[in-house]
């Protein structure tokens, strides 16, 4: 005797500015879990919609994508972080600390790790484009705070060599995320813990490698010239 069939449930009602949260919130929890090979008559059957409907709020799946990007990294980001980093009332080592223990809470979550990593496989732009807004936003602003705390020229040139510095401390704390949910491997118990550790090494090492990368201060270059 065959199953009796279980009728689906009922769609919800919803407006539409509610439907299309809706659907934007079902597509990144879909694609983290899926890739984004997932295909979107998949993710409609899941939201409980129809694939016309889908494609009546995003007229593609290129669209979708572009707005799964703005959901999960572009409306995370917070604009007074980089206030933060620039205020010089707080020792850089302070500044560090919290812009990171606040980021990891935002970035090391399984949608956030997982389609960053699903883009970079798929070849998406959501990697460089992020980047990109990192490097402007945030690595070049870091570097120049590095710099006037240690007594090192703020007006020269932010070098590649500095922001691949900068990338090192970066990666580092993204890679707990990779850990854990790429990777299904431990992480430090301690995250804070482990944050403070990581900018304190970085903070030993990092300033005395960009004064390596500095044009000679002016009055030290005259002295070697009168000394010739």
């Amino acid at each position: 005797m065959p199953a009796p069939k279980v009728p689906s449930p009922p769609r919800r009602r919803l407006s539409p500015a509610d439907r299309e949260r809706d659907i934007v919130a079902g597509a990144v929890a879909f694609f983290a879990e899926h890739g984004f090979d997932g295909a979107t008559r998949d993710l409609a059957q899941r939201l409980g919609i129809t694939q016309p409907l889908l494609y009546r709020y995003f007229p593609g799946k290129e669209a979708l994508l572009d707005r799964v990007y703005q959901e999960v990294y572009q409306s995370r980001w917070q604009s007074e972080w980089e206030t933060a980093i620039a205020d010089r009332s707080i020792p850089i080592e302070e500044r560090l600390k919290r812009f990171y223990r606040a980021y990891a809470a935002v970035i090391q979550t399984y949608e956030w790790v997982r389609l960053f990593m699903f883009a970079g496989l798929k070849g998406l732009d959501f990697n460089s484009r992020y980047l990109a807004f990192l490097r402007a936003r945030l690595f070049e602003r870091m570097v120049i705070e590095i710099r006037v705390a240690n007594g090192l020229d703020e007006t020269a040139p932010v070098s590649e060599e500095e922001i691949e510095l900068i990338w090192s401390l970066h990666a580092g704390i993204f890679y707990i995320g990779v850990r854990k949910f790429i990777y299904g491997m431990p992480i430090p118990t301690d995250l804070g813990a482990d944050i403070d550790f990581k900018i304190n090494a970085f903070l030993n090492g990092a300033p005395a490698a960009f004064a390596t990368l500095l044009p000679k201060p002016a009055q030290a270059r005259s002295r070697v010239a009168r000394k010739k």
